[in-house]
């Protein structure tokens, strides 16, 4: 959990990590066509996927 501390945009590999859950899980939930989406929606930086941690603090925070 070291390097997202500070970080405010986390790449998928990062979010999987902090959430516990497989890479893949996230990347196949993230998807546009996916019929079961992530709850906290991806953002495009460039070509790269990031999430805002504080959407994902929320998430937590909501289940």
């Amino acid at each position: 959990m070291d390097e997202v501390k500070g970080k405010r945009l986390l790449n998928v590999t990062e979010t999987a990590r902090y959430l516990g859950i497989a890479p893949g899980t996230l990347y196949n939930r993230s998807c546009r066509k996916t019929k079961h989406p992530f709850p906290v929606k991806a953002k495009r930086v460039g070509g790269s996927v990031r999430f805002d941690k504080k959407e994902l603090d929320a998430y937590i925070d909501s289940i």
